[in-house]
């Protein structure tokens, strides 16, 4: 009897047949870079608090500040959703099925609250500036700081006429979207 690795002749002569002509491969290793130099790492150092610079001019441009205190009523039933009195409620359904593509897209993973919320106060100034009038802000789901923060401060903005849970393309519901009044 044989074993289950024993080969007979003809097997044998079968494979090296057909592996004829191939040859190894020859290892490429890559060796790790070198440490930084002193000067690259003050080059990415004054890099990155040039880019702090310009988005904290960003925020303080942004002027809206929303409050903490507030706390708006959502049904815990439905998507989240809400239509500013006086707007018409048909625009939340538009934008539940997606009807209106973001123009801007804010993601605030991996953002705390205070900048996150900063940050949508600069998108929303931008968006009204540059006369956008769906943007979406993705929250992430994680704790559900954010995703309970958020539409309380949206609902604050004068110029936020509705929002409603974004469709799955977007972020589902892990993400607004959020309309606008830019005229």
């Amino acid at each position: 009897m044989s074993k289950k690795n024993d080969l007979n002749d003809e097997e044998l002569s079968l494979f090296h047949s057909e592996i004829k002509g191939v040859r190894r491969i020859q290892q490429d290793k890559i060796p790790p870079q070198p440490p930084a130099s002193k000067f690259k790492t003050a080059e990415l150092r004054s890099k990155r608090t040039n880019q702090q610079e310009q988005r904290e001019a960003r925020q303080a441009a942004a002027s809206f500040a929303f409050s903490d205190g507030f706390e708006a009523w959502f049904d815990p039933n439905q998507p989240l959703k809400y239509v500013k009195p006086g707007s018409d409620s048909h625009e939340v359904k538009r934008l539940r099925r997606g009807d209106y593509p973001p123009d801007l897209i804010l993601d605030l993973h991996g953002l705390k609250r205070d900048d996150a919320k900063l940050e949508i106060a600069a998108l929303l100034h931008t968006a009204i500036r540059q006369h956008c009038s769906c943007v979406c802000i993705v929250h992430g789901i994680g704790e559900h700081i954010l995703k309970k923060s958020v539409p309380n401060w949206l609902v604050q903005h004068p110029d936020v006429l509705a929002f409603h849970q974004a469709p799955l393309e977007w972020g589902g519901n892990g993400a607004l979207l959020v309309l606008l009044n830019i005229g």
